[in-house]
């Protein structure tokens, strides 16, 4: 690869690997967990589906429980940092 490739690509590359990779996972997980989906006829044939519960596991996943016990900061080492009281 390094014939055809200069190294100033490798970033770029990794960064689109990243960002396709993520669009894929979300992709993915739509069509196969969302409920609003309806892929096979049976539910496609429902003008509206009763899943409450469908619809409440799948707005909170994992990833939001876990974010919700953390404190809203990006960086916060960074903050307690710059707003101590001296």
């Amino acid at each position: 690869m390094g014939r055809w490739m200069k190294p100033e690509i490798y970033p770029l590359l990794a960064a689109m690997t990243c960002v396709t990779s993520l669009c894929i996972f979300q992709l993915t997980r739509n069509v196969l967990q969302n409920p609003d989906v309806r892929i096979n006829k049976a539910n496609r044939g429902m003008g509206v589906l009763e899943n409450k519960e469908e619809g409440e596991r799948y707005a909170e996943h994992g990833l939001r429980r876990f974010l919700r016990t953390r404190p809203p900061e990006v960086m916060p080492a960074i903050n307690h940092f710059f707003t101590e009281d001296k």
